[in-house]
């Protein structure tokens, strides 16, 4: 059952909260980080943290042990150096003109996909005498970013192309590792081994936070876990060993009672079929809650849970407002000012993603910044 919010403290006006426990996410580096040994255990700490907050994430990484962080972009890798000085940064977009400097500066490796990226900064590093580190993404079979296997056995047959460039590592993202039963991921694992043969002897790194569960093979010398840092489950079949490092919580405004045949919300998608109480929610699609969780008489959406107790998102979802029907929990139990769990024990990210017709990944890094967010342990 849900713990009641404690909402000593908030500010006043205080729409909605995310609660994360700070603690909760080093022990779960460190749990993932036992799973992978001897490999080196990295975090990712993109888009904010996946929307957690990167200025309080990170130092309470780097305090439980965590040496190497993954981003996306040179603003993020800018940041995280200032919280982590004497971190191993990659920068998992690679090389946009103009940034070789910036990088250089601060020391983040780019993860370079396309021979442009690679031939760019090795002019750089002749230019500036320089000899900058990088790392060197192929495609094993996803087919978005990465040295394709043409571009690779070049390299191999002109090794001189990676002249002036410290290369750190050679990595490769997983498709279809949420499922351990799909054939791509030996696919993709024998093609990586492959690919990092013709490369330079360096450390490689295949899994992230799905793959890390598809055993030790799929591990190499360093994964890089992400949603499951933050308590998510990647894998549809095995349970990652970490536990929930968010909850969100808003703030319920008013109950109506609506009579039978009565329409709640925009387009009128749904229609009490008996006497109903309905609870309206501040919370909205500019806090998160995706348009998709919306639910009409034919069609299951989205939930919230009321003093542990699940009760249905009826109606659309608007940019401000949800509509709940709890006419099935009991007398008294849903009043004005009390608080409504989003996410939490009773509704896990998995739950919220799937009611959405989406995965909890969206659901974590979409979280609005109008919810205030409160920051448990990390000291």
């Amino acid at each position: 059952m849900s713990a009641p919010l404690d909402d000593t403290g908030l500010p006043p006006g205080t729409t909605g909260v995310v609660t994360i426990d700070l603690d909760l996410l080093a022990k779960n580096w460190r749990a993932l980080s036992t799973l992978v040994a001897p490999a080196e255990c990295a975090a990712v700490v993109k888009a904010d943290a996946y929307g957690l907050g990167a200025s309080h994430c990170i130092p309470a990484l780097v305090r439980a042990g965590c040496g190497s962080f993954f981003v996306a972009t040179l603003a993020e890798a800018e940041e995280a150096r200032r919280l982590a000085p004497d971190a191993t940064l990659y920068v998992l977009d690679g090389l946009l003109p103009g940034a070789a400097p910036a990088l250089a500066a601060i020391g983040a490796i780019p993860v370079l996909s396309s021979q442009l990226e690679i031939r760019a900064y090795s002019e750089f590093a002749r230019a500036t005498g320089l000899r900058p580190a990088a790392a060197l993404h192929v495609c094993s079979g996803l087919n978005r970013l990465g040295l394709t296997a043409g571009d690779v056995e070049a390299l191999a047959l002109a090794p001189e192309r990676l002249g002036g460039l410290d290369v750190r590592l050679v990595m490769s993202h997983l498709a279809s590792a949420d499922n351990a039963d799909d054939p791509m991921n030996e696919a993709q694992h024998a093609e990586f081994e492959h690919l990092r043969a013709l490369l330079p002897a360096v450390r490689a790194s295949l899994s992230a936070s799905d793959g890390m569960m598809l055993g030790s093979p799929f591990h190499f010398e360093l994964a890089r876990p992400g949603y499951a840092l933050y308590g998510g489950q990647p894998s549809r079949m095995r349970r990652a060993p970490v536990e929930p490092v968010v909850s969100v919580h808003a703030r319920i405004l008013q109950i109506r009672d609506v009579p039978e045949g009565g329409r709640v919300g925009y387009s009128g998608i749904w229609r009490a079929a008996q006497p109903s109480r309905i609870a309206t929610i501040a919370a909205g699609y500019a806090d998160g809650i995706p348009r998709s969780a919306s639910a009409g008489n034919a069609a299951s959406g989205g939930k919230v849970a009321i003093g542990g107790q699940v009760a249905p998102i009826v109606g659309r979802v608007s940019m401000d407002l949800i509509t709940v029907d709890v006419t099935a929990l009991p007398p008294g139990s849903v009043q004005p000012g009390g608080w409504a769990e989003l996410v939490g024990p009773a509704i896990t990210l998995e739950e919220a993603g799937a009611a959405a017709g989406t995965i909890g990944y969206e659901i974590l890094t979409r979280l609005g910044r109008r919810f205030h967010r409160v920051y448990q342990g990390g000291s």
